[in-house]
């Protein structure tokens, strides 16, 4: 912080001073207290983001308490959930660049000296993430929480259950009794998907104050946090305590750990890379193959396990996660409190419960995560090992190719997708998309006609952290690029190996050779607006997938 506030004081700073009382601020605010932005990320029509005007009154509080003065703004968000089925669905993963350009562009405007940003959902969160890293000045987030799970006839309820339910042939009078009971509170939906997964890292990583990320959204506790939040940015605002200073690839490599050890969602890999791009760090995929040998998950929460992040939270939550696994971290790395994790965690008394075991007692003896690497993914692509059965840990299959998920999803529908089948949706990539599409609607039908035991599914888009099934995605270089993925023809056969961490097509090279010269890359299927402009500008899968077209010079 600029100790002589020499952008707010002397004669040049006049018409600053002006707009800022004309906004409401008083001149000696203004002139000496730390101006603190508040990046709230409220949106009306989402659970995860319909209460977040609440905890930002709170945080608004504490900064002053603390000595700062808040400036809160608005942030565009969305719920994915909206979009699920529909084509609109591939502006999530360019929305996380619009978050964070929308932070750096109103932090640098208004010469914030810190920032707290208020986040709960997918691809939201990680925008929030991304725009803190850019800006490096200090900053932290405050999570909203999960919600409670729905409970229906007795049973808990969750939106994926749902969405399978729907796709199964349930009655419109059933969905629209289960809809009633699916979302009872605010918060992020209580399963091991995205925002979750991004909300609990965010103390590994240093931008969630530790304890803090999965307080339920119900519990009041989360109130009290909120102010200490509050006072938390403007004592790291005077210290000058940065993401620079507190995140470093070893606490990278941290929440690498911590991901294994979860069954974090897979679109972890894309926010960790791509965090790590703007701080000059370098974090590859190669990093989250090493961890997952070397860590199994142990962490019960849906859909690699039966409980909630609810739960999770009350067994211990992240705290008790980096206790057990302490082991194979870093921890004479900074926290944000200015102690070591060893100091942290030195306090953290863990117990083994269903929900969180320790490594000598895990529930998967497989990591949350893996690499699969081979001739149809040279660079890399992801499956979530604790949610493949059993019975397609090694699968191989004639191949079923489809260039969207609706197209994929009508082939079921009809029966045309059988036993032993390999599904391949491609073209819907970082660049293909544009945007990586989430695949949901083919997922969730191979549940419901209970094909996800027989029938594997390979592209180069993304899964939701709430799908689970014979799923690999993220396949890089994706087919827009001119990856293998692209050559791919019906009946060709595709194995993959989750246990050896391989993906291969099996077609002669020369065959393959012989395809590649004949290929021709598809027009692209958006050629205006915000989507050609992600795809012009973003970095493939297994670089992060950001917009982030400039020269990265690691450390």
């Amino acid at each position: 912080m600029d100790k002589e506030r020499t952008y707010w004081n002397g004669k040049k700073a006049v018409h600053r001073r002006t707009m800022m009382k004309g906004a409401g601020y008083c001149d000696c605010d203004i002139r000496k207290k730390p101006h603190i932005g508040v990046a709230n990320t409220f949106m009306e029509g989402s659970p995860g983001t319909a209460h977040l005007r609440t905890l930002t009154e709170k945080i608004k509080q504490g900064i002053w308490e603390a000595g700062g003065i808040p400036v809160e703004f608005g942030v565009p968000a969305t719920c994915g959930n909206v979009a699920n089925g529909a084509v609109e669905l591939k502006y999530e993963q360019a929305a996380r660049d619009i978050v964070a350009a929308s932070i750096e562009f109103v932090a640098k405007v208004h010469h914030f000296d810190g920032l707290v940003t208020v986040a709960s959902c997918d691809n939201i969160i990680a925008g929030c993430y991304l725009g803190m890293a850019r800006l490096n000045i200090p900053t932290l987030c405050v999570t909203g929480g999960s919600m409670t799970a729905g409970s229906y006839k007795g049973q808990k309820m969750v939106q994926a259950q749902l969405d399978v339910a729907a796709l199964s042939g349930e009655s419109e009078d059933i969905l629209s009794e289960m809809e009633e009971c699916v979302c009872p509170s605010f918060g992020a939906c209580p399963s091991m998907g995205t925002a979750n997964t991004m909300q609990m890292t965010g103390e590994v990583i240093n931008f969630v104050l530790p304890g803090t990320a999965t307080i339920p959204s119900i519990d009041n506790l989360k109130l009290r946090k909120c102010r200490e939040a509050g006072r938390a940015i403007v004592k790291m605002t005077i210290e000058d305590r940065k993401p620079s200073d507190l995140i470093t690839r070893e606490t990278l490599l941290n929440a690498v750990a911590y991901a294994m050890a979860t069954a974090a969602s897979t679109n972890i890999v894309l926010h960790l890379i791509a965090i790590a791009n703007e701080l000059g760090i370098k974090l590859t995929l190669d990093d989250f193959d090493d961890y997952a040998k070397r860590l199994p998950c142990i962490v019960g929460v849906i859909p690699s396990g039966p409980y909630t992040v609810v739960d999770f939270n009350y067994a211990g939550g992240p705290l008790t996660v980096m206790k057990m696994i302490e082991s194979e971290l870093y921890t004479n790395v900074p926290t944000m409190d200015g102690r070591t994790w060893k100091e942290l965690l030195s306090k953290v008394e863990a117990k083994s419960s269903d929900v969180i075991r320790t490594l000598d007692n895990p529930l998967f003896k497989e990591p949350g995560l893996k690499i699969l690497k081979g001739n149809l993914s040279p660079t890399g692509s992801i499956v979530r090992p604790t949610g493949v059965p059993e019975e397609m840990k090694q699968f191989s299959g004639k191949a079923k190719v489809f260039s969207s998920d609706l197209d994929s999803f009508e082939a079921i529908e009809r029966g045309e997708i059988v036993a032993g089948d390999v599904i391949v949706i491609r073209y819907e990539g970082c660049v293909g998309a544009p945007g990586m599409t989430e695949l949901m609607v083919t997922t969730d039908a191979l549940i419901a006609k209970g094909l996800h035991k027989s029938v594997g599914l390979i592209s180069d888009a993304r899964f939701s952290g709430f799908n689970y099934g014979a799923i690999v995605g993220h396949v890089t270089p994706e087919a827009a690029r001119g990856g293998l993925i692209a050559l791919i023809e019906e009946g060709d056969i595709i194995s993959v190996d989750t246990v050896k961490g391989t993906i291969n097509l099996e077609v002669p090279e020369d065959v393959i050779e012989e395809r590649r010269k004949n290929w021709v890359c598809p027009q692209p299927k958006v050629k205006s607006g915000l989507l050609d402009l992600y795809a012009r500008n973003c970095r493939p899968a297994d670089e992060g997938g950001a917009m982030q077209p400039w020269d990265i010079e690691y450390k």
